[in-house]
């Protein structure tokens, strides 16, 4: 047999020092659409239990919006279920081409062109617009779809320190001999929920003739006056060349992916980026679900305005009560616990208060920054919010860290 007993120890041993260290991954099984209040079987088998839901990319709380998923069902009615193919043989409808044009006026940009996810749009940008001679200069935190993005491509690599626009500066002059540079980076970081300085960035960018990417997931659709990403947040409208972001967040949360910027750019990535040319087009029924997600938040900023007020609210109630946060003004709210165990074993005792949570460790996040990820969602009512502080609050007294530090939870449960 191929597989042999030393392969199969050897992966055995691996997945039992996971879970001996608390960086196993155990998945939940939701019995309910997504939304502030869901059922959960967990552990598999056992009774589905009520919880709310504080885990999910549900920013603006669309993601069973009678509206959105009324314009699925058209969608699948119209057009069908499925495109059977790749979009330039016959696997482009209309509503393909209209949900670009709004995108592409949403964002601010020239031109849009869709993939089947943001991971998709990231694997493909880089080797399509950059080749040996020319330079990636990415923050070091960038997201992995990102960095697997960038191994594909061929062009130098520069990293700069996160955020630290000195540094940038110092790695924008060293590839002054590149042919082109282009400064990559996330417009908010998805584990610490703090925002890229794009106001800066352009100005660097603009000194040393460098173009920029910004992957806008966790900001398009609610970062802004209108919403439209970190870019509108930064006043940096129209300034940034290349803007990937997703369908499968605020924007319905479903899946489905884009690039938008130049128009040249654009019209490359339709020529050349192997996940658009050898890849299904996003099905119609999200394709319907995303134009309609696109009109619902250009009527009106309530539901932007909304998830502002409820993440302000959180952070301050939960830094009052003791914990260590990451500071910002994202509704990714990191709560910090540095030790993987004790995340672990903080989220399995919340979802017994019924509060759904994550507790994040290495690889998602560095060794000794384990942490709990709260996110805030338009859906969440004041209720939901003062029960997860109140359930935060019991649990953070058993193990006791409220008031503590780093420095402090570290001596008591170490890295």
């Amino acid at each position: 047999m191929a597989y042999s007993t030393k392969a199969k120890e050897f992966y055995t041993s691996e997945l039992k020092g996971m879970r001996a260290s608390g960086t196993f991954k155990e998945e939940r099984y939701i019995q309910s659409p997504q939304a502030a209040n869901i059922k959960v079987e967990y552990p598999l088998g056992a009774a589905p239990k009520e919880v709310i839901n504080f885990c999910a990319n549900n920013y603006l709380g669309l993601s069973s919006h009678p509206e959105v998923v009324e314009a699925a069902h058209k969608g699948l009615d119209t057009r069908g279920y499925g495109m059977s193919s790749v979009r330039f043989i016959c696997g482009t409808q209309d509503i393909h081409h209209e949900l670009e044009k709004k995108l592409t006026e949403f964002l601010g940009t020239e031109d849009t062109i869709l993939f089947a996810s943001c991971m998709d749009a990231n694997a493909a940008i880089f080797d399509v617009v950059l080749d040996k001679d020319d330079a990636m200069i990415a923050d070091r935190l960038v997201h992995a779809s990102i960095v697997d993005g960038i191994k594909l491509c061929k062009a130098q690599l520069y990293n700069y320190k996160h955020s630290n626009m000195a540094h940038l500066e110092e790695k924008l002059q060293e590839a002054s001999g590149c042919r082109l540079r282009m400064i990559i980076t996330d417009g908010v970081f998805s584990m610490d929920g703090d925002i890229a300085k794009l106001d800066k960035i352009v100005e660097l960018a603009e000194k040393y003739e460098a173009m920029i990417l910004v992957d806008d997931s966790h900001a398009t659709g609610f970062m802004g006056k209108h919403g439209r990403g970190s870019h509108e947040y930064y006043n940096v409208v129209g300034k940034i060349d290349v803007i990937t972001t997703t369908l499968g967040k605020a924007l319905g949360g479903a899946s489905g992916g884009c690039v938008s910027g130049r128009r040249e750019i654009v019209e490359l990535c339709r020529q050349r980026a192997r996940p658009y040319l050898f890849s299904n087009t996003v099905p119609p029924v999200i394709v319907a679900a995303a134009r309609k997600v696109l009109d619902v938040i250009s009527i009106t900023t309530d539901r932007r305005d909304k998830l502002e007020a409820n993440t302000k609210y959180f952070r301050e109630k939960i830094t009052q009560a003791g914990f260590d946060i990451k500071e910002g003004v994202h509704p990714i709210v990191p709560i910090m616990l540095y030790n993987a165990k004790l995340a672990q074993d903080m989220a399995h005792d919340l979802y017994g208060e019924g509060i759904y949570v994550i507790g994040f460790s290495f690889p998602v996040v560095p060794k000794g920054q384990a942490r709990i990820r709260v996110q805030i969602s338009a859906a969440h009512e004041q209720e939901h919010l003062d029960t997860a502080i109140t359930a935060f609050t019991k649990i953070g007294e058993k193990y006791k860290i409220l008031g503590k530090k780093k420095e402090e939870i570290i001596q008591m449960y170490g890295l």
